[in-house]
């Protein structure tokens, strides 16, 4: 049986968080606090249930009204709640989402699942419903970027993972500490301090940031669950961090740095603070998220993995997005005006330094 989310009723709600947090597939895109943080998106939530009444999957789904188009697009970021192998779940699931089209007048329906690129199973099924793949999209285009950089932690002890990091990561974590740098936890009353480091490090490395409320709306909605972390040396605040820990995994989702005292290297110190987080948690994987462009070594974005991958994890690369195309014409429109509203943002942008698109990314890349 397929429905959507009854958002009015608590147990409903309850029942859905319950499922998504405990089920291998589930992350924090899909817990429905995410729906709390994208501000100006409305949202619906598709459930599949067994005969018994009970959960099998589910997908939680962004919508954005295009008033000017009478329309909307539907978006499920990495959607959905339910093994890639299960290709009926995936199917129902899509019924569902096109009974969200229907009701929201969509033209276009889009999802980049957590599947990684080399499952021709899902990517045939995928195409069997209907769905459009490119697979090699741009990364700076992609809503989300496709590879990831992600230790995992499952089982190991704290001393254990510290060994697995190359010897130059270990010295610089204990030069920090040895200096002297101090990093801890804060709540909201130290967003500003967090935002100050997030301007500083967008100018010196040409990205575009979010603003305040939107990480005051993160914050809020994942809770305890959501974490600050600064790290501070003598006063001066010198890098920050916010993570999520959700259904087994610890994510860095994002990170700035003060131009200072980087020989201090409060980032690896920051870095170890909130994996020894996920150890203590008793999680399974601790996800440095995006590593833009990992295979480029001459490109500019090429030190964000050169950071992480000292910590010595595993690239994820994930299959890309999927668009299921409801109403051709409108969705024609939308992606000329879509064309042309980054290239008015760049001609804007480029010349105050800063380029767009990097600000949907997560932690060095959404």
């Amino acid at each position: 049986m397929v429905s959507l989310l009854n958002f009015n009723n608590p147990e409903e709600r309850y029942e859905y968080e319950q499922f998504v947090s405990h089920h291998p597939c589930g992350n924090f895109f899909q817990s429905l606090a995410w729906r709390n943080v994208k501000e100006n998106w409305k949202h619906e939530a598709v459930v599949v249930r067994d005969g018994q009444g009970k959960i099998q999957a589910t997908m939680l789904i962004l919508v954005k009204p295009l008033p000017w188009l009478h329309s909307s697009i539907l978006y499920s970021p990495r959607g959905a709640v339910c093994y890639p192998e299960d290709t009926f779940l995936f199917s129902s699931l899509t019924q569902g989402a096109l009974m969200a089209a229907k009701k929201h007048h969509a033209c276009l329906f889009r999802v980049d699942p957590a599947v990684e690129e080399g499952n021709s199973r899902f990517l045939g099924a995928m195409a069997c419903q209907g769905f459009s793949h490119i697979p090699h999209a741009n990364e700076d285009t992609t809503v989300q970027c496709r590879s990831h950089y992600r230790l995992p932690i499952a089982g190991k002890t704290k001393e254990e993972v510290l060994a697995s990091f190359k010897s130059k990561w270990r010295y610089n974590i204990r030069l920090a500490q040895r200096k002297g740098v101090q990093c801890r936890v804060y709540g909201m009353e130290r967003l500003d301090d967090f935002m100050k480091l997030l301007a500083e490090t967008g100018r010196r490395n040409h990205f575009a940031i979010r603003n305040r409320e939107y990480f005051a709306r993160l914050m809020e909605s994942f809770g305890s669950s959501c974490r600050l972390y600064l790290c501070e040396y003598e006063g001066e605040v010198l890098s920050g961090a916010i993570a999520i820990q959700y259904g087994g995994t610890t994510s860095y989702v994002y990170g700035a740095s003060s131009n200072t005292h980087r020989n201090l290297m409060p980032c690896y110190l920051m870095q170890w603070e909130m994996i020894q987080w996920a150890i203590d948690s008793g999680n399974a994987y601790y996800d440095f998220q995006g590593i833009p462009h990992y295979n480029e070594p001459s490109h500019p974005n090429y030190g964000v993995y050169r950071f992480k991958q000292g910590f010595c994890g595993e690239i994820i690369v994930y299959a890309g997005e999927f668009d299921y195309v409801i109403h051709p014409l409108k969705k024609k429109i939308f992606d000329q005006c879509q064309k042309g509203f980054r290239a008015l943002v760049k001609a804007k942008l480029w010349g105050s330094r800063f380029l767009p698109q990097h600000a949907v990314r997560l932690s060095g890349s959404t």
